[in-house]
């Protein structure tokens, strides 16, 4: 093992986890996961199946993960993000029939190299957050945010720019 794994943590045998990463306490890894070199992720944090992580990533504690969402090198994500992939979320169909995998559209996210999300975000399904961009703590993603660029609020509006260290320019 090249990855550094803590007991508690729940790996699928299908995963493939990079060189020098570090996965912390009662992390949840499902089937088909790829996770690239050098990253971190936090403690309790759910990565459902089939979710691409690149290089050098930082996921936060508390953190879900859930299919179709990819995310790029050096992406940072503050604690208690969540990613949703359902436009239309229900339990049960119009029936009352209990929804199954089959029933739904993925609807699948992009997160690009070196973006920042900040604590306690909501991004909606089928969002592309653009290389560089920062999302404030606290916003809910209903839109795709171009690269370089500053969002906050509920719903997430655009604030400014951003050079490749976070600071508004």
């Amino acid at each position: 093992m090249t990855y550094f794994k803590h007991p508690t943590s729940e790996i699928s045998e299908s995963a493939i986890i990079g060189n020098k990463t570090k996965i912390w306490h009662y992390v949840q890894i499902r089937d088909k996961v790829s996770i690239g070199s050098e990253c971190i992720i936090g403690k309790n944090v759910y990565i459902d199946f089939e979710v691409h992580i690149g290089n050098r990533c930082k996921i936060q504690n508390n953190v879900s993960i859930f299919h179709g969402v990819t995310i790029e090198d050096g992406v940072f994500i503050g604690p208690h993000v969540c990613f949703s992939n359902d436009k239309f979320p229900r339990a049960i169909n119009e029936d009352g029939a209990l929804k199954t995998e089959n029933d739904w559209a993925l609807s699948k996210t992009l997160i690009k190299k070196g973006a920042s999300i900040g604590a306690n975000s909501t991004i909606l399904p089928g969002i592309t957050i653009g290389e560089y961009a920062m999302i404030g703590a606290g916003t809910v993603v209903t839109k795709d945010v171009p690269s370089f660029i500053l969002v906050y609020g509920n719903p997430a509006k655009p604030y400014g720019r951003v050079n490749r260290a976070g600071k508004k320019i």
